[in-house]
């Protein structure tokens, strides 16, 4: 195997085991808002933009692509726990 194809192998991994933790951190950040009957509408907002953070730290660049693919989902959350617009 040349050493570019190992270096390619290696970032591809990298890049998949990025993407199973962002993965595990917005499931675990959903299910925190929608199960802790604690949560505060703020704090809930307060996870998500921490989730939001931890995202462009991992993929540098990306905050359009995570508001497109998440904030609406998250949106629909958060309105449908606390009845809120």
């Amino acid at each position: 195997m040349a050493d570019h194809d190992y270096d390619r192998a290696a970032k591809i991994e990298h890049e998949n085991k990025m993407i199973r933790r962002l993965h595990f951190l917005v499931e675990l950040t959903f299910a925190t808002i929608a199960q802790d009957n604690d949560i505060t509408l703020e704090q809930g907002w307060e996870h998500v933009l921490a989730l939001k953070g931890a995202a462009v730290a991992m993929f540098p660049g990306k905050e359009e692509t995570f508001d497109l693919i998440y904030m609406p989902r998250f949106s629909r959350l958060l309105a449908e726990r606390f009845r809120a617009n």
